[in-house]
């Protein structure tokens, strides 16, 4: 997945949740966080299908 889209998909869970998504840049990383939610992003253009799904479900609250 395109990190552009992993972008713009954790920008939809958060304004379904009615809060907004922090990014915060790191060294290697950006973090961002969802309400409660916190995670880091690589800051590769093509983010791992799995890694990404994966963010999306925590950030969805699956845990």
């Amino acid at each position: 997945m395109k990190h552009g889209e992993l972008v713009k998909r954790i920008n939809r869970i958060a304004k379904a949740q009615g809060v907004k998504a922090i990014y915060t840049e790191g060294t290697r990383h950006t973090h961002v966080r969802v309400g409660e939610c916190r995670t880091t992003l690589p800051r590769h253009s093509d983010v791992n299908e799995l890694t990404a799904k994966g963010i999306l479900k925590f950030l969805e609250g699956g845990k």
